[in-house]
Parts: C-alpha cells; sequence; structure tokens
C-alpha cells in the first residue's frame, strides 16, 4: 500500500486542515488537493452516476478540465504528500477516461463493480442458437486449410465466398448485439432515475452480462473468418 493509500480516510475530511470536503477533489477551506473517499468508482471521479448512456461529449469535456487542474506541474511547489496525490490522480483520471468513453468497457466495468463479472471475464460457451452456424464454419475452415494445399483455384474462390458470407453475417449478429445492449443501458438508466430495487437491478445487469458474453463470442468467431481469408 503507497503512503497515499495508507492515508486514505473513510470520511472525507482534509488531511490538511480537518475541515469536510464532502468527496470534493480540493478542500473548499484551504483549496488542498485530496486523496479519493474509499469506493469512489470511475464514474464518481468525473462527477457522475453509474449511468450507461453517457454524452461523449461532455465526458470529454470534464476529462480535459480534471486533466488541467490535477496535473501534475501544477504541484511542483506543494509538498511531498500532496505532489504524490497529483500523480496518483493523473494516472487515475487517465484509467477512468479509457475506460468510460468505449461504451463496452464501461459496462464491463459497471458490472465489475456490482460483483457481477470478473474483470477480463470473456466467456467462451456459444450460443445455442449459433451451434448449427458454427458447426458449419468450422467444416468450411477445415476445407479451407487443406485446398490451400490440394485444390484448384475455383474450390478456393468457391470456399472463400462461403466464409466471406459467413463473417457478413457474424458481423450483422454483432450489429444486433450491440443494439441490444444500448437498449438494456437506456433501460439500466431509468432503473436508476426511478429507484428500482436491486432486484429489478440485478435482472438487468445478468441481461447485460449475458449480451456481452454472446457479443464476445460473435466477434471472435469474426475474427477467425477474417484471419483465415486473409492467408487464403
Amino acid at each position: 500500500m503507497s503512503t497515499t493509500q495508507a492515508r486514505v480516510a473513510a470520511d472525507p475530511t482534509c488531511w490538511s486542515c480537518g475541515a469536510a470536503t464532502g468527496g470534493e477533489h480540493f478542500c473548499p477551506a484551504c483549496g488542498k488537493l485530496q486523496p479519493l473517499p474509499r469506493g469512489t468508482d470511475y464514474f464518481a471521479l468525473f462527477g457522475l452516476t453509474r449511468k450507461l448512456c453517457l454524452d461523449a461529449a461532455e465526458l470529454e469535456k470534464r476529462f480535459h478540465q480534471l486533466s488541467w487542474k490535477l496535473h501534475p506541474d501544477n504541484f511542483v511547489r506543494a509538498g511531498e504528500y500532496e505532489r504524490e496525490l497529483s500523480l496518483d490522480r493523473a494516472s487515475q483520471l487517465n484509467d477512468a477516461y479509457r475506460v468510460l468513453r468505449d461504451p463496452i468497457s464501461r459496462v464491463e466495468y459497471l458490472l465489475a463493480r456490482e460483483g457481477m463479472r470478473k474483470e477480463g471475464e470473456h466467456k467462451q460457451q456459444a450460443p445455442p442458437e449459433l451451434l448449427e452456424e458454427i458447426f458449419e464454419l468450422n467444416e468450411w475452415l477445415d476445407e479451407l486449410r487443406i485446398a490451400r494445399q490440394t485444390s484448384s483455384n475455383g474450390e478456393m474462390m468457391a470456399l472463400r465466398g462461403k466464409l466471406e458470407a459467413a463473417r457478413k453475417n457474424f458481423e450483422e449478429k454483432l450489429r444486433a448485439v450491440d443494439a441490444e445492449l444500448d437498449g438494456v443501458f437506456g433501460q439500466w438508466d431509468a432503473a436508476l432515475d426511478a429507484g428500482a430495487d436491486d432486484a429489478a437491478r440485478k435482472k438487468l445487469m445478468t441481461r447485460m452480462n449475458e449480451l456481452l458474453n454472446r457479443r464476445s463470442y460473435i466477434r471472435n468467431l469474426a475474427a477467425n473468418v477474417q484471419k483465415e481469408l486473409a492467408e487464403a
């Protein structure tokens, strides 16, 4: 644990003057930079609730404003502790922006914070409704690998045509999953506004987790087909 982490108090009071900070970045009494209260997530770092339909332009604006205020160059004459805080905060801010600006990493982060998904989790269980297509795809891929060594150009072209159609099909399915995710994002935000109970929120998070796993599997299928086509 770093010196900064060790000094973060559960109660948001200023480390320098003891005034209540309300979890703000700077103490309203003495102006000193403050450590993040325990449990602060990337959303709270930007002053946001855990909503998923974020305005990209507004997020970028907040990022640049905070980057300017928290930049280590502003603390070169400060004490060692405050300089350390500025370095930590600049790193945290960059990590938070990288995660929140992408809708997929944003929902993955939310689910991880809510205990619904492990960081980096990408389950690779085939969606049941795609099993027949996946079986057929694997047959074509096997035929293509063999055809590279033994078949005529005509046979290769026919297989490439089938695989290209399969790639487009999976990309369409991927777009459909993304559209469904967008819809659930809206439902999640509406549930937060309505003060939905834990059961209602968990149901939405379970659905988002299922869609993320489906998305990951389909994306990998499309990528594998593209790789084989590039090598054919």
